[in-house]
């Protein structure tokens, strides 16, 4: 079986510096797709960046940046924190969610970005929200079956509901995954790449990034990862990380492909 790589930016729409730099990473550098924040205050722009290139829909449950927020599109009172917004943590989020709103909400976000004309190719996570509770797991893959859309599925480590359990469950809707997650966070995606691109497993494994260019946009709303977020922005575009990838066989893919095989049965 040959190993096969999903290079997923996260978080587009969020600020027009992620979006730039996610462009780049598509463009130009090494990524195969990216994930729209649908509620976020730069979706619109991200979609006439990015509309040629396979975009999912990074269901949006919270809004943590103080000085950056954004609401909920649908009216549903468990999605909101005490001033409106989105809830603030994950943590606040599934304490907080009704399963039923949680699911008006993905399917609001994901009727938005087709009536955008995104080309909807999969479904993920903000901060994981929906792999980290029982019932809203289900809402995950009620939403991906009524879209016949694939899903990301985290590790054990990284979700309360994750790794080959999680797996088998979405198998078990008809709903296609990745068979592996490199986690990055918090560290740069393309150092973690370099590290592990050697002793890839066969199947298709995801690993996924936070691009967004230096400067003031982002030192203003993320200071505290801004490094983080603007070494991935280099990382992505790196022209080195592409020819390191397929110098070790690694085939680039992205969920496009998962979701038309899907789709196809």
């Amino acid at each position: 079986m040959s190993c096969l790589l999903i290079i997923n930016c996260d978080d587009l729409g969020v600020s027009h510096a992620a979006n730039l730099a996610i462009h780049r990473a598509l463009a130009r550098g090494v990524a195969t797709s990216a994930s729209l924040m649908v509620p976020c205050p730069w979706a619109p722009e991200a979609v006439q960046l990015c509309r040629s290139y396979p975009l999912g829909i990074h269901l949006t449950y919270t809004s943590e940046y103080p000085a950056c927020r954004w609401r909920p599109l649908t009216a549903g009172a468990s999605l909101r924190d005490a001033a409106g917004f989105c809830h603030p943590t994950t943590e606040a989020a599934i304490a907080a969610l009704d399963a039923a709103e949680a699911q008006a909400e993905g399917a609001a976000q994901i009727a938005a970005a087709l009536a955008w004309g995104v080309d909807v190719t999969h479904l993920d996570l903000h901060m994981n929200v929906l792999q980290m509770r029982e019932d809203l797991f289900e809402v995950y893959l009620d939403l991906a079956s009524a879209h016949r859309l694939p899903v990301r599925i985290l590790g054990a480590a990284e979700a309360r509901i994750g790794g080959e359990a999680a797996r088998a469950r979405a198998a078990a809707r008809g709903v296609l995954c990745n068979d592996h997650m490199l986690y990055p966070w918090p560290r740069p995606a393309a150092e973690v790449l370099r590290e592990a691109a050697p002793n890839l497993q066969p199947g298709i494994t995801e690993i996924f990034a936070h691009p967004v260019e230096d400067g003031p946009e982002l030192r203003a709303y993320s200071p505290r990862f801004a490094e983080l977020r603007a070494a991935d922005a280099a990382g992505m575009a790196d022209p080195a990380l592409t020819a390191l990838l397929e110098a070790q066989g690694i085939q680039r893919i992205s969920y496009r492909q998962l979701r038309d095989r899907q789709r196809a049965g």
